[in-house]
């Protein structure tokens, strides 16, 4: 008897711009330091779960989020670069803590223009903070949040 492993994928967090962590101008990001994943660039400012699974946490500061999946892997998404700073402001979350999501579930709104004027990049950054290994399936072109990004 043969047993498959199931194909696990990450979906995109947002229509843009999808970009391999290595092009993120934030060094803790780019060096993969907080782990495997992707990242967006270019989009409309709605984040969107790239997966089924639970919200496991909502950072005080409303740029990051963390889901656990069904199968027990947790992912960052992490909004904007150096955006904890901003206590929060330029985040409108969607979500609550213990929230079941399936992939295309609304995370979060990010106010662009608030981005913008306080001078900080609106990069979403998706990561595996448990060193899982996977591997980037498109990058460095426009994707939607149907487009499968992240197969691990």
């Amino acid at each position: 008897m043969l047993f498959f492993k199931t194909k696990k994928v990450l979906k995109s967090v947002a229509n843009g711009h999808v970009l391999p962590l290595e092009a993120v101008k934030d060094e803790v990001f780019s060096s993969k330091m907080m782990g495997e994943g992707y990242a967006i660039g270019q989009h409309d400012g709605k984040v969107y779960a790239p997966i089924e699974g639970i919200v496991e946490s909502i950072f005080p500061t409303l740029h990051a989020i963390t889901i656990e999946t069904r199968t027990g892997e947790k992912i960052l998404v992490h909004m904007g670069l150096d955006t904890v700073e901003l206590k929060g402001d330029p985040f409108s979350i969607q979500v609550v803590q213990g929230q079941k999501v399936k992939a295309g579930t609304l995370l979060a709104v990010m106010d662009l223009s608030q981005l913008t004027s306080s001078k900080k990049e609106d990069t979403i950054i998706v990561v595996f903070p448990e060193k899982i290994k996977g591997q980037l399936l498109m990058k460095n072109q426009e994707v939607t949040v149907q487009d499968e990004l992240f197969k691990f």
